[in-house]
């Protein structure tokens, strides 16, 4: 296996004990206790049950409050990417290496691009043309799909109406979904816990949006990309 991002040195193996609001984790490492940040908003479901085991990188700067930043959850034996920043950190590297089919003769990339009033997570430019992209992180799955988001997610929402009116100008756009978990056989909407994304998704897929699902390689020794899954059929 070969990984496009490695985790720092000195990222540590610990115990979750529980979560506290929605961006501080409690864990035994050593046995002892410490804090940890966690980026990721969602519910999580299913993973963060006491005694599970996480995995943590050490915070780059030494003035952050928290001196950690969960990474992995190990669910059933399998480890889980649960770092909201990934998606986005491996698509550039996968670009930079030429991973993605759907992203080759691309030749310019840039991160956070502003178009109007929004902010995407990628802009490509190449002779074909330009192509925005958002970068969604997986971690749920439910009867073998992949399913996003784990909680009702606006955020989520407005991404979508936003590369529908870009599609709706001829502009090329899609989604990129990092499942960091290897049991998806393929990616559909969570509508039992999101129907107003459900809708926006089969909407924006009508409008020729590009869901673009990988499964990502999450384990300690770092972050891999992994094959694309097929889509789920419209119900």
């Amino acid at each position: 296996m070969s990984y496009q991002l490695l985790f720092p040195a000195h990222s540590r193996q610990a115990l979750l004990i529980s979560r506290e609001k929605r961006f501080i984790i409690h864990a035994l490492l050593d046995d002892q206790p410490v804090k940890a940040h966690t980026n990721n908003s969602g519910s999580m479901v299913g993973l963060l049950r006491p005694g599970m085991d996480i995995f943590l990188s050490p915070a780059l700067s030494p003035k952050r409050r928290l001196p950690y930043t969960m990474e992995l959850v190990r669910r059933h034996g399998h480890w889980v990417g649960v770092n909201t920043l990934t998606p986005n950190r491996l698509l550039k590297k996968s670009w930079e290496q030429g991973l993605i089919p759907e992203l080759m003769g691309y030749e310019v990339y840039e991160s956070e691009k502003t178009i109007g009033a929004s902010r995407l997570d990628a802009w490509l430019s190449g002779p074909q043309g330009e192509f925005w992209i958002e970068a969604k992180n997986v971690t749920m799955v439910e009867d073998q799909v992949a399913c996003f988001p784990d909680a009702i997610s606006v955020r989520g929402q407005k991404h979508l109406q936003e590369l529908m009116d870009l599609a709706d100008q001829g502009v090329r756009v899609g989604v990129f979904l990092a499942v960091q978990r290897p049991d998806g056989l393929c990616f559909g909407p969570a509508d039992f816990i999101d129907p107003v994304f459900a809708h926006l998704y089969w909407q924006a897929m009508d409008k020729g949006v590009e869901f673009m699902p990988y499964v990502v390689h999450a384990t300690p020794q770092g972050i891999g990309l992994g094959k694309r899954l097929p889509l789920m059929s419209r119900p």
